[in-house]
């Protein structure tokens, strides 16, 4: 059955519009007609199946049929604040599969050492939601414009809070750390890592500073390895 992310979905109408760049994609590119279900996901929790009732390849319409809210709900919240890479490739990599996997929220963060002080969210958010209809998730992750590392130290959290580096230090494994079931905020710092200062910041503001193994790990991998680590530890 064919997928559709439509966020401006109320649960309470029985009718919905396919917006001109979907209603073209059903209908012309996918060849759906009159009668043929689909399924909605709203990025708020909310999955829906829907019917063709007009197969107008401007403005299709749709009658929903049934609706489940809250949608696969996973039991945590993970936040990932990670440094843009130099190769925007590799952060959109991030992106796919830790979306596919399960994350809620996603900071980007300059740091002293990156190497990328921007990127265009608007094309990310994109990757978000493929990922999102790839891996049928009804919840749409939050990804923040990038910012200061020390605005985003600044902000209260409620819940734990991490740091992954790689510099020397007494260090803790997240499977004998973490509460579980909880709400977490792991920073994933650029290609030459924090800054001594940086990671002295992040301890100052109750961060815990974590180990994500032996090897060294690119930005990328890294972030990822959290969110897996995360998402097996609280199964």
């Amino acid at each position: 059955m064919q997928l559709f992310y439509t966020p401006d979905i109320e649960p309470s109408h029985p009718q919905y519009f396919l917006s001109e760049e979907e209603s073209k994609h059903a209908i012309r590119v996918l060849r759906l007609a009159v009668g043929d279900e689909v399924q909605l996901i709203d990025g708020r929790g909310g999955l829906y199946t829907a019917e063709i009732k007009d197969a107008h390849p401007k403005r299709t319409i749709l009658q929903i049929t049934s609706a489940t809210q809250g949608f696969n709900k996973r039991n945590h919240y993970l936040h990932i604040a990670i440094a843009p890479t130099k190769n925007i490739e590799r952060l959109e990599w991030f992106l796919e599969k830790a979306t596919e996997i399960g994350i809620d929220e996603i900071s980007l963060i300059i740091c002293q050492r990156s190497e990328r002080k921007e990127a265009k969210t608007d094309r990310l958010n994109k990757i978000i939601t493929s990922a999102i209809k790839q891996s049928i998730k009804a919840y749409h992750p939050v990804l923040h414009e990038a910012e200061p590392l020390a605005k985003l130290l600044s902000r209260t959290f409620d819940g734990q809070k991490f740091i992954a580096h790689c510099d020397t230090g007494e260090k803790v494994n997240l499977k004998d750390s973490i509460i579980s079931q909880g709400r977490y905020l792991i920073l994933i710092g650029p290609e030459g890592d924090f800054t001594p200062k940086e990671i002295d910041e992040a301890l100052n503001n109750d961060f815990k500073a974590i180990t994500l193994g032996e090897s060294r790990l690119r930005t990328e991998t890294a972030a990822l390895e959290a969110c897996f680590e995360m998402n097996f530890l609280n199964r």
